[in-house]
């Protein structure tokens, strides 16, 4: 049924109007559509209505307007409307001002702008003509002076006849010249196209000869643009020539060079060639050669060396009015197990201690601590262990104050006496904290007397260093503890300029898997911002993030604040010194300069210098076994503590040889460089990736974990005493005496003996004792009974004895009969 049947569509009359259209589709298929066209209703206002529309306010509404009032809307939701209505015109209106008045004053900017530039352009202009025509008076004058006494000549000579002119040429030269000279213009152009490939090298006879047949670098055309601008003004005179100081390290780019001299590099290499010095833009020279470059280009020479680049860290003097107090460094040293990490968990209401493996302190750990009364103290924890003797020693160096805890049951011990001399070494002030008082075998007087052995004199034996008795158990005596070291950092009158760049000191380094390298610094001076450039040791870096020991993010840490410090291109050593420097580029260098110096330095330490003393050394070493071990810890300082116990492990037969000791987890490298040696890969509180387990497993590489380090140094130090050759000892069995010998076919002499002691033995070792002197050592060939070879003699009988390729018995001779036993040799 199609659509143009005759039937109408239904709709209103005086409605929208109809119309058809005509769709096409493919295949040639037609379709008429009915559409329907609405006309826009226009409504005419009556007369009189527009004033009452005007005169009425729009919070009141006229009767027209309530009535024009949308069904379901209240007076008041009307009002509203209409308010909102107003307030946006109004601001609308405002706005419209407001950038009316921005398009003004950019206008008004605008033509100031045009105004200055068409100023400074005519200023400029009336310059050049005033340089213009100085320099065509000074001209005009220079030609003056010298036709003058060429006029006086001319006029002082006589008056001769002028030389005739000859005949006038023919204005037009032979075609045959015309000839020569466009196939002369032809040759040239095809020469010139031939040589275009090479246009762009520079050939040894072009570097040479001066000539530099390449295509002109924009800045080469800007020159000469400007050469010809000046010339055409008048100042043809040359530029004067800049003489700069050149900084000349010990080796030098060509490139930089040139740079520093603000010369062209094709100058420079040029005149390297002619030195006799065939070398490129990007190859080095001494700093000798560079010293002649740069007088022969007319600057002067500043030599300087590589160390030089260090000199950014500026070892400044603070003004007495600069400083301002700082919290007291303390750090809590003692012997292991004597309760360090338990005081100060009750100090700070905390528990570390459990959170370490063994119950031991493993790390060096910062923390603050405010008092009652408001005072703010830095504590140090180090560990007790005899392994972290370097641990020890830098928490020495950047404290003020060292409690030593001493336990109250235990007395003195050797981490004790190693702790009286960090601290005596450092040159700082000592408190004696005598922990676990409330033990009931507590002897705190003994504790007091032994230390006078080590020339630490408490004040109850009228000496200066402080003593406290304390608990950390039961919290006695803490509030002396922390009064006596507020009395001692008052002594010392802390104080440190927090307005300048950082410095401080890394107690602390590790590699964390979702952060990257971590260290925990020590504000030692000046302030540490969130974004400061920094360098320590052979690492730079940038501060992405500071947390305090509370796990908080802050934005800066003054001076006496352990913060741990986000941001380094790698794991510091612990130990090295944290210093802020102005960019990035300074940072670099002098991490890059530590770094090959300290490479020189390990090279240097492992080369032998001769080739007797390498001979020496592989002879001494020929008859020692080395134990070769691949090291990753959680921390520095414990992959420190762990390769310095090892090298205390062995004897001059047997050692153990850190073949690589780092931070972070184990990793593929780590396991191939243990396959490559025969090594065991150990891990101190770290594991290994899957990569590396997978690999480990392939080739069949022990992997390790430990999280004591006790454990660590014991079964290390068995794998060891393992390499170590058995003790082989001697046990005497028994004696025979010869009575008579024999001569038996096919045997030779057989010795007819007697046992007159022990026991003898046919797998035994021999000694032949004449005189009571040996005269041969070695084994039986034949131990026989009557005629029955047999395994034992026993003591009383008779038995024939004969020996191993040794003829030379006699009767009378004494056998001593004995067994040789291995016994296994453990390490010290």
């Amino acid at each position: 049924m199609s659509d143009s049947d005759g039937k109408k569509p239904l709709g209103l009359r005086g409605g929208p109007r109809s119309g058809q259209v005509k769709q096409s589709f493919s295949h040639g298929r037609t379709k008429n559509v009915v559409v329907e066209t609405k006309r826009k209703r226009v409504i005419v206002p009556k007369p009189g209505a527009a004033p009452a529309a005007k005169s009425a306010s729009p919070s009141a509404p006229s009767p027209a307007q309530q009535k024009k009032r949308p069904a379901g809307l209240s007076e008041a939701e009307m009002e509203r409307r209409l308010k909102a209505l107003k307030i946006a015109r109004a601001r609308e209106a405002e706005e419209a001002a407001a950038r009316e008045a921005e398009e003004r004053r950019r206008q008004e900017e605008r033509e100031r702008r045009r105004a200055e530039a068409e100023a400074k352009e005519r200023e400029e202009r009336e310059r050049q003509e005033r340089a213009r025509q100085k320099a065509e008076e000074e001209e005009r004058k220079k030609r003056e002076a010298e036709t003058r006494p060429q006029k006086a000549a001319a006029a002082e000579a006589p008056a001769r006849p002028a030389p005739s002119r000859p005949a006038a040429k023919p204005a037009t030269p032979p075609r045959k010249t015309d000839r020569e000279r466009d196939s002369r213009r032809e040759t040239k152009g095809k020469g010139s196209r031939d040589e275009g490939r090479r246009s762009g090298k520079l050939t040894l006879n072009q570097a040479l000869s001066g000539g530099d047949g390449r295509q002109r670098s924009l800045a080469a055309m800007k020159r000469k643009q400007e050469r010809a601008r000046q010339k055409a003004m008048g100042g043809t005179q040359e530029r004067e020539k800049v003489v700069r100081d050149v900084q000349v390290p010990e080796t030098i780019v060509v490139q930089e060079l040139a740079n520093r001299m603000a010369e062209r590099v094709a100058d420079v290499v040029k005149a390297l060639m002619n030195m006799g010095l065939m070398v490129t833009q990007n190859q080095s020279i001494d700093a000798d050669t560079a010293e002649l470059i740069v007088e022969e280009f007319g600057h002067r020479v500043v030599r300087v060396s590589d160390s030089d680049v260090e000199d950014v860290i500026k070892a400044e003097e603070d003004k007495p009015e600069d400083l301002q107090p700082r919290p007291p460094v303390i750090t809590v040293m003692g012997h292991v197990d004597h309760g360090k990490t338990s005081l100060l968990d009750a100090i700070r209401n905390t528990k570390v201690t459990a959170g370490e493996a063994g119950g031991i302190t493993q790390h060096i750990g910062a923390y603050q601590v405010e008092t009652k009364d408001g005072q703010v103290l830095t504590f140090l924890d180090t560990p007790g262990h005899a392994a972290f003797t370097s641990m020890r020693a830098r928490g020495a160096q950047v404290t003020d104050i060292v409690v030593l805890v001493v336990a109250a049951d235990d007395a003195v011990m050797p981490q004790t006496v190693e702790a009286i001399n960090h601290a005596k070494a450092a040159g700082v002030p000592m408190i004696v904290a005598i922990n676990k008082i409330d033990k009931p075998e507590a002897d705190p007087d003994k504790v007091r007397t032994d230390l006078l052995q080590h020339e630490v004199i408490v004040e109850k034996l009228s000496g200066e260093v402080q003593d406290v008795e304390v608990s950390a158990l039961t919290g006695q005596g803490l509030d002396d503890l922390l009064e006596a070291i507020a009395l001692q950092a008052e002594l010392l009158e802390l104080k440190a300029n927090p307005n300048r760049a950082a410095q401080g000191a890394v107690i602390e380094a590790q590699l964390d898997v979702g952060r990257g390298p971590v260290a925990t610094v020590l504000v030692q001076n000046g302030t540490l911002h969130q974004g400061d450039i920094f360098v320590v040791g052979e690492q730079w870096g940038k501060v992405r993030a500071l947390i305090n020991d509370k796990g908080e993010r802050v934005k800066e840490a003054g001076p006496s604040v352990p913060v741990e410090v986000l941001g380094l291109s790698g794991t510091p050593e612990a130990g090295d010194v944290l210093n802020v420097v102005d960019t990035e580029a300074q940072a670099r260098e002098i991490a890059e300069y530590r770094h090959e110096k300290a490479k020189e330095k390990r090279a240097a330490a492992g080369a032998a210098t001769t080739l007797e003393q390498l001979m020496a050394k592989a002879k001494a070493d020929e008859n020692v076994a080395e134990l070769p071990i691949v090291v990753k810890a959680d921390v520095q300082g414990s992959a420190e503590a762990i390769v310095q116990a090892m090298e205390k492990i062995g004897n001059e037969e047997v050692r153990v040889r850190v073949l690589h000791s780092g931070v972070g987890a184990i990793t593929e490298s780590d396991i191939r460089l243990a396959e490559a040696s025969g090594a065991p890969v150990i891990g101190f509180n770290v594991r290994a990736n899957a990569a590396a387990r997978k690999v480990a497993n392939q080739k069949g590489v022990e992997i390790r974990y430990y999280s004591v380090i006790y454990d660590l140094v014991d079964d290390v130090k068995a794998a060891a005493s393992g390499l170590l050759k058995a003790e082989v000892r001697e046990k005497f069995i028994g004696y025979a005496e010869i009575k008579e010998v024999f001569k038996v076919t096919g045997v030779g002499k057989v010795a007819g003996c007697l046992v007159t002691e022990g026991v003898a033995r046919r797998s035994a070792g021999v000694r032949l004792l004449r005189d009571n002197v040996v005269i041969h050592e070695g084994t039986l060939k034949t131990l026989k009974r009557f005629k029955d070879e047999v395994a034992e003699v026993q003591s009383g009988q008779e038995c024939g004895m004969a020996f191993d390729n040794y003829d030379d018995i006699r009767p009378g001779d004494v056998i001593e009969i004995f067994e040789r036993e291995e016994v296994e040799r453990k390490l010290d």
